[in-house]
């Protein structure tokens, strides 16, 4: 199985070695930031029906900007990180993600 985007700590940790056999060293932390970033983008392209609106990092926030680069929306941890809200509960993490995109997607 191989994961691509995990949802929950196991395949994190499943992840990691995945990328350790392709000769990549990621941290815990750095997979699920990238995990993160990844489902929120996945949603954002679902509700929007194709990839309209980009979500990049801005230290502890994900800021969307939309095609002519304009930012639309900055989405917030629940807690102090995305990380942490993660490790403590990565299917509230998720729906939280969800509920984020909808809102930053504006129903367009």
């Amino acid at each position: 199985m191989y994961i691509q985007i995990p949802t929950d700590m196991d395949e994190v940790q499943m992840r990691q070695l995945q990328l350790k056999q392709q000769g990549e060293t990621w941290s815990e932390d750095q997979i699920i930031h990238q995990a993160v970033l990844d489902t929120f983008q996945a949603y954002l392209d679902q509700i929007e029906d194709g990839h309209y609106d980009t979500a990049t990092w801005q230290d502890e926030a994900l800021i969307v900007t939309d095609i002519n680069g304009d930012q639309t929306a900055t989405v917030q941890p629940q807690g102090d990180t995305f990380i942490a809200d993660f490790r403590k509960d990565a299917d509230q993490t998720s729906a939280d993600l969800e509920q984020a995109a909808i809102k930053a997607s504006g129903a367009r």
